[in-house]
């Protein structure tokens, strides 16, 4: 056996309840809180250790959502102009993600929402991370 093997042979049972698709909404919310607790870990930090295992949870919930909720493709920017209209709100009032000009440039798809972004929005909304992904 090598030693990647050994390894993973060593800590599977801690390791296997992360890299299933939640299977029930218990699972998924586990997945939501820990979906948070990396993104204030991380950050906007892509070389930080656990930033592909932030990528890696947030596919697994947005394969949740696709099978538990239906919700037509849209772009980040769709789903934040759509929200924004559904709130009855204008550019400026969302300083949490920058000034008007920033959230201009997001919404015409010049600039990324980055991850301190969207976790801003998940909060403000309510909604999970992931419809910003």
């Amino acid at each position: 056996m090598n030693s990647t093997l050994a390894t993973l042979n060593q800590h599977w049972q801690d390791i296997a309840p992360l890299v299933a698709i939640p299977d029930n909404e218990e699972q998924y919310q586990d997945r939501l809180d820990l979906l948070h607790q990396l993104i204030d870990t991380v950050g906007e930090d892509e070389q930080h250790p656990l930033a592909s295992l932030l990528h890696f949870v947030g596919i697994q919930i947005a394969e949740y959502e696709k099978q538990h909720y239906a919700m037509p493709d849209a772009s980040p920017q769709e789903v934040l102009a759509s929200l924004m209209q559904e709130h009855q709100l204008k550019q400026s009032d969302l300083p949490e993600i920058g000034s008007q000009g920033v959230v201009s440039e997001i919404l015409n798809g010049k600039r990324q929402l980055n991850t301190r972004q969207i976790q801003a929005l998940a909060q403000r909304f309510n909604v999970s991370p992931s419809v910003f992904i």
